[in-house]
């Protein structure tokens, strides 16, 4: 008899990849995907606790599941299921809560994989695949809970990384996002006792994975600005072609005092220094980040300092998060607590701000090729992402395909291209 499986994902980019190593270990000993109205007899759901909108949106999924599938099992994991199990176990339909994603191969072996997968194969309804390298985070940032549900260092070994990427590109995989709680921090853990020149570290895994052959792109996900090195930089450069020229740093604040209240490792100077060592060393990288509003403490003054530092660097996208409290850090009883109306009108002018500088980016490419992976259709033209992380629309391509384009305008948040005639390998370099 077949055994029917749902898996719901909430929250980053390795909790995706988390669900898929679990849906390609149970679909290996018989399960299938319960698609449509078809009830589940199991439901896997990958929680997140990064804010309180996502310990929300993770009791809701678990009580529309049981709604939707009333005699099916559902197990949870993910940083809510670790910071709260109790409260999980309470939620209607639930028979098991996993504390800890180490668990994971135990877990799966319980359930009959006998083989439980050492990687994924691809993620499927993505057009790009992200591969996790790296747990944990042994920072202590004043408003981030990560830490405390994922206390553990672990990095995954570089033979593994590189095994399973190429394994995706053999399956037709054109890009790959390398993801991890803390992805600068990707081989700590695996050089105690080793000399410096025998270390492994982010530079050495993109060394292996551009020498692999096959049609494809790495892109980088989420990293400090302090551990982009030069090093880090001139491999980007040095493989421009393979490397996306794009790179996701984390201001947070542009207030030296919000920062130091926040628990991070620098100042505003040394992050505006890292961001114009990137744009000087790389043809118009795209540089995005994440900004706090809110965050106790801010004043109007402190506001103002963010809104100069991002038209400084000229973000290509920021990600804009008030602040949440998360019971259990040292932010939520902090004084200086800022008003909801407060954070909501903060929010507005970043996102002017965020606009226009998207649009000034964006302004900068239309004198030059662009690759795109192709992801979808809107209406009867196709759209995707650049390598260097702009929207694009174009005509009619194969999705998961990487073609290039010439773009003729922007619009709104996004470019309009034409399919470029005579195609390099190196013209979106």
């Amino acid at each position: 008899m077949t055994s029917w499986l749902k898996t719901v994902t909430l929250g980053c980019k390795v909790n995706q990849y988390e669900t898929q190593l679990v849906r390609e270990g149970l679909l290996s000993i018989g399960y299938r995907d319960a698609e449509g109205q078809t009830p589940a007899d199991l439901c896997v759901v990958n929680t997140c606790t990064v804010t309180h909108e996502g310990d929300a949106k993770s009791r809701q999924t678990i009580r529309r599941l049981h709604r939707q599938n009333p005699h099916a099992r559902i197990v949870v994991m993910g940083c809510y299921a670790t910071r709260a199990p109790d409260e999980v176990r309470q939620l209607p339909g639930v028979s098991e809560v996993i504390l800890d994603k180490r668990e994971l191969p135990d877990w799966l072996g319980r359930h009959g994989v006998i083989d439980v997968p050492r990687g994924v194969c691809r993620l499927d309804h993505h057009a790009r695949a992200f591969v996790k390298v790296q747990d944990g985070c042994l920072l202590r940032c004043s408003y981030c809970i990560i830490p405390h549900v994922r206390p553990t260092m672990h990095s995954r070994p570089l033979s593994h990384i590189v095994d399973e990427v190429q394994g995706m590109v053999d399956r037709g995989v054109r890009e790959v996002v390398l993801t991890g709680i803390h992805l600068g921090h990707y081989g700590v853990d695996l050089n105690a006792g080793k000399t410096k020149q025998d270390w492994t570290r982010l530079v050495q895994l993109l060394r292996a994975l551009v020498r692999l052959p096959g049609e494809y792109r790495v892109r980088l996900s989420s990293i400090e600005a302090t551990e982009v090195s030069r090093e880090l930089i001139d491999v980007m450069g040095e493989h421009a072609s393979r490397i996306c020229p794009h790179l996701h740093v984390c201001l947070q604040s542009g207030s030296d005092e919000i920062l130091r209240r926040m628990r991070r490792r620098w100042g505003v100077k040394r992050f505006v220094d890292r961001c114009r060592l990137i744009q000087e060393s790389l043809d118009r990288p795209a540089i995005t980040t994440d900004v706090i509003v809110g965050f106790p403490g801010e004043t109007d003054v402190d506001f103002e300092h963010t809104l100069d530092v991002c038209a400084t660097i000229g973000f290509s996208k920021i990600h804009i998060f008030p602040f949440s409290p998360r019971r259990g850090t040292p932010a939520a009883t902090m004084s200086g607590q800022v008003s909801a109306a407060e954070k909501s009108r903060r929010i507005d002018e970043l996102k002017a701000v965020e606009i226009n500088l998207r649009r000034q980016y964006l302004d900068r490419l239309l004198d030059r090729r662009l690759q795109v992976l192709v992801e979808g259709q809107v209406d009867c033209r196709a759209q995707g992402t650049s390598c260097r992380y702009a929207t694009v629309e174009l005509p009619a391509a194969k999705k998961g395909t990487l073609v290039e384009v010439w773009p003729t305008i922007c619009r709104d948040d996004r470019i309009l291209a034409e399919l470029a005639p005579n195609p390099s390998r190196h013209s979106h370099v």
